[in-house]
């Protein structure tokens, strides 16, 4: 990896919030990046509309793929379910298109970004490991989240941008809990995401290790 640029952004330049405890788990990795001989610089690319992007594509394909579902089985479905199917229900070609649009414009941003960087690197969750039971975090260090969707933007505003990213162990709270890594590189640029993602699980093991039951 000697002589890589990677920037670093623990919140995607406060479009997702992160838990402190997410961030403290993840600041040893950037020194072992140092390590391998990585320039390391905190920046982030403008991602600014993703969130409208995701979320406007994402209920249309859930209307035109689970509709029907929903029309003959609503009261087995979960409500946050019901609720995105709905939203989709609400769209006019104009949303998507205005969607797209800025799909394209998010797009070019962020390839100019990586004129400067060779893949970025953030937390996967914004969040540590919650109880199964849970549905969602209903908050983030005490922010509270409006959606179930509000605590995955650092993935989900990623897969606006459509780059090849992915998911590495990164690190650890101070109680065992596993916290990840998100690789994300240029587009189509898969196989050096693929290869810093080795090197870094070479380097640090965290993969062997296994978290508290």
């Amino acid at each position: 990896l000697r002589g890589l640029r990677l920037a670093w952004s623990p919140d995607l330049g406060g479009s997702a919030p992160c838990e402190r405890a997410v961030a403290d788990a993840l600041a040893p990795a950037l020194d072992v990046f140092a390590e391998l001989g990585c320039e390391v610089a905190e920046d982030t690319p403008d991602l600014s509309g993703a969130d409208d992007v995701f979320r406007t594509l994402r209920a249309w394909q859930f209307e035109a793929t689970l509709g029907p579902l929903l029309d003959r089985a609503r009261d087995q479905l979960k409500p946050s379910l019901v609720w995105n199917i709905e939203a989709g229900r609400k769209l006019a070609g104009s949303d998507v298109a205005r969607a797209e649009l800025e799909r394209t414009r998010i797009y070019h941003r962020v390839r100019e970004f990586f004129e400067r960087y060779d893949a970025l690197l953030l937390p996967v969750s914004q969040v540590v490991p919650f109880d199964a039971e849970v549905e969602y975090p209903p908050d983030i260090d005490g922010a509270v989240q409006q959606t179930y969707l509000d605590w995955m933007r650092s993935c989900y505003h990623i897969t606006a941008a459509g780059c090849p990213a992915l998911s590495v162990p990164g690190g650890f709270t101070p109680g065992g809990l596993p916290v990840g890594l998100q690789i994300v590189g240029p587009h189509r640029a898969d196989r050096r995401v693929l290869e810093i993602g080795r090197a870094f699980e070479q380097a640090t093991g965290h993969g062997q290790r296994r978290p508290p039951l």
